[in-house]
């Protein structure tokens, strides 16, 4: 398994290269980032809809959905986003927590492709997680593995980002450990797709959050509640 895993976390995104991170420092635990957040994230509680989501993308939410992961990208070639967390309840849809994040060092894509080094747009189930560190209350089942630990010659600012994952189910099959190869949509259409530890800059296509949101999304992700990743730059949301 622990071949197997270094393969996949090779190219998670869909790079080839890894998660090599350009940016000075770990980034791991802090606040926001110069800028603001996204101004999806701004109202709070009792929504009709997921703010700043459009029709296109709001069509796909499944109806029985209840927990929304927001991913508010700054910009279509930006790698800067905000990670909102919602979940819906009697009146509504109400924010849970909200982080400084990173996607795509090269921003977001429509048609995302290995290498590319850009987050697909979109909207993904979630139902797997794992990571290198033991379960910290994940609902969502959980491998806990050193499969996942990254290979020794990424960018020691890198060395954690997978301590904590969860599957995006972009090109994957659900209910498998996100250590799996299988690419349903062929090689060529990427993969290995995560939310996982941010390393201060941009990924190959994960989107990665401080180890402070990781945690509260493991124990806050619910199978029950049907979760979703809705993800993309703002312009692409809107749409």
């Amino acid at each position: 398994m622990a071949a197997a895993g270094l393969v996949l976390l090779a190219g998670c995104g869909g790079s080839g290269g890894g998660e090599r991170g350009d940016g000075k420092g770990d980034g791991v635990g802090k606040g926001a980032r110069p800028g603001g957040p996204a101004r999806g994230a701004s109202a709070t509680t009792h929504l009709t809809h997921i703010p700043e989501v459009g029709a296109a993308l709001r069509s796909r939410i499944p109806a029985d959905s209840r927990q929304v992961v927001a991913v508010y990208g700054d910009g279509v070639n930006s790698a800067d986003a905000t990670v909102v967390l919602y979940e819906k309840g009697a009146k509504g849809w109400d924010q849970k927590g909200r982080w400084a994040a990173h996607n795509g060092r090269r921003g977001w894509t429509v048609n995302h492709h290995e290498g590319d080094k850009r987050s697909p747009v979109g909207v993904f189930t979630l139902t797997d997680a794992g990571g290198v560190l033991a379960d910290p209350g994940a609902k969502l089942p959980y491998t806990h593995s050193a499969a996942f630990t990254p290979p020794s010659y990424w960018s020691k600012n890198t060395r954690h980002d997978f301590d904590y994952v969860v599957a995006i189910n972009y090109n994957r099959v659900k209910g498998t450990s996100p250590l799996d190869p299988a690419r349903p949509q062929g090689q060529s259409k990427g993969g290995g797709v995560w939310l996982h530890m941010d390393h201060g800059s941009g990924t190959s296509a994960c989107v990665s959050v401080p180890k402070s949101g990781m945690q509260a999304l493991l124990r806050a992700l619910d199978p029950a509640r049907n979760p979703v990743v809705v993800m993309g730059d703002k312009a692409h949301l809107a749409a």
